[in-house]
């Protein structure tokens, strides 16, 4: 991490930073004398009332800016996210090692780096943590951070990552545990290697840490079709989810009851791939694994059954829209009920991944040709309606870098994207309409 200051990308007219004509293209070196690394320190050492900016302007004259503002008074500045600091495990079932070949470049790397932990919830492993950065989590609270633990069983973990001699994350954990940082925890499923007993053990060693430990994931890994010269791996089979739901369900019961909330909860894809039936919404707290797909499947029937209950009548519109493979039963569900109470006439289709291969079904690695080999010859009706969660945020790509116009060009239709919920869905319909 550099301590050069911060460059400034964007300034808010009318804001606290424009009306001192601190401009975009400026850096921010300095304030109230600590030197910037990042944007968690502009986040901390802004927080006073009285600051003095050290600015460097575009021309490369230094100004010093002495102000006061309210505690909570946004200053109107923006700055580039951090450059991320780059993973050195060698995880056994590492997603990016089972890319295929010519994609983009960023989707080759892997970042491993505390700051995107706690800015934007970014699962790490600590392995790469140095002594300053860990005293500057506990200095600055960064708190709640999102960590990889897989197993805490120092030979398995060294194992799962491909390390050797690691410091036991335990250690780790314990030392924010007692800085008081809250942390959300993940274990990353492999049959025959951090299951069984090595999970029991993971999973009392993490409760143990407990409120800090604020909660734990298991997740299932995800194979590619592209694992050539990879270690083996045994997939987590229907037959398998069903077992380990039977097995777990109880335990995970049982120690919620222990510790007063529920803490670990199984991924939604244990549910979808045994067939069997969520739990309540109510049995996954505040949803702190949601975005971990945690809960994804019962938010969104929640959210669809007060939907359902509140809609308008629509034209007769006919619509098609995409899902990934694991989402399509739940989906189609909801929009044959949509379609039934609103009178627009919705088609749901599931589409196969064969960029990364049959047994990836989530809907965000669903890409472009993919939706275009599913529906060539197809008639979607008036539109193509997109899940966002298929694009890169702010730049309106698939993973294969078609764009919306490509996929609507090659199909010679009409293409639109959404926000995939229950109330996303039918926004964009009644656009349409």
């Amino acid at each position: 991490m550099g301590t050069d200051g911060l460059e400034i990308e964007y300034v808010a007219p009318g804001s606290i930073a424009a009306e001192l004509d601190i401009e975009a293209g400026d850096t921010l070196l300095m304030i109230n004398g600590e030197p910037l690394r990042d944007i968690i320190d502009y986040n901390y050492f802004s927080a006073e009332e009285e600051l003095v900016f050290l600015v460097r302007k575009g021309d490369g004259d230094l100004w010093e800016i002495e102000f006061e503002k309210d505690a909570c008074e946004p200053l109107g500045i923006c700055f580039p996210p951090p450059v991320p600091g780059s993973c050195g495990n060698n995880c056994v079932f590492c997603f990016v090692h089972q890319l295929p070949k010519g994609m983009r470049k960023p989707l080759y790397v892997k970042d491993e780096d505390y700051r995107l932990s706690f800015l934007y919830g970014n699962y790490v492993t600590l392995t790469n943590l140095l002594p300053e950065e860990l005293d500057r989590i506990r200095e600055q609270r960064l708190s709640p951070l999102y960590i990889s633990v897989h197993a805490t069983d120092p030979a398995t973990r060294d194992k799962l990552l491909g390390r050797s001699g690691l410091r036991p994350v335990m250690e780790i954990m314990g030392e924010l545990a007692e800085a008081g940082i809250i942390m959300h925890s993940q274990v990353v499923l492999c049959p025959g290697l951090n299951d069984g007993a090595v999970l029991e053990k993971t999973v009392e060693d993490l409760a143990s840490l407990h409120p800090f430990v604020a909660s734990l994931a298991i997740v299932p890994l995800g194979l590619t079709r592209h694992r050539r010269g990879l270690p083996d791996l045994r997939p987590v089979t229907d037959a398998y989810a069903r077992e380990f739901v039977a097995t777990w369900v109880p335990r995970q019961a049982a120690l919620a009851a222990r510790l007063g909330e529920p803490f670990f909860f199984l991924a939604d894809e244990f549910y979808i791939k045994g067939g069997l039936e969520f739990p309540g919404l109510a049995e996954y707290a505040d949803l702190p694994q949601l975005e971990n797909g945690v809960g994804m499947v019962p938010q969104f029937l929640a959210d669809a059954r007060e939907l359902l209950a509140v809609v308008d009548q629509l034209p007769a519109i006919e619509v098609t829209v995409v899902t990934g493979v694991s989402a399509f039963t739940y989906i189609e569900a909801f929009t044959l009920r949509l379609s039934e109470t609103t009178g627009a006439r919705i088609r749901t289709v599931a589409v196969m991944n064969s960029l990364f291969g049959e047994q990836v079904t989530v809907t965000g690695l669903v890409t472009g040709g993919d939706i275009v080999r599913s529906l060539q010859g197809s008639d979607v009706g008036r539109v193509l309606l997109i899940p966002d969660v298929m694009l890169k945020e702010g730049e309106g790509l698939f993973l294969d870098d078609m764009s919306l116009d490509d996929v609507a060009a090659a199909l010679a239709c009409d293409v639109a994207s959404f926000s995939p919920t229950p109330e996303g869905f039918y926004d964009i319909l009644q656009k349409i309409a």
